[in-house]
């Protein structure tokens, strides 16, 4: 019962690690926003027009 609680431990601590490492490289690549600046949609230009 220990070595399962201690593998559990090392389990969690490594999800933990990764999870923080994934939210580190989605902050620094994230685009930079700037007020002001319009908002960038990209539409398929073959796209039906419902309008």
């Amino acid at each position: 019962m220990r070595r399962v609680a201690s593998w559990l431990f090392y389990a969690i601590g490594a999800l933990a690690c990764a999870y923080l490492a994934l939210y580190a490289y989605s902050v620094l690549t994230a685009p930079k926003l700037v007020p002001g600046d319009p908002i960038k949609i990209f539409r398929n230009p073959d796209a039906p027009k419902y309008s």
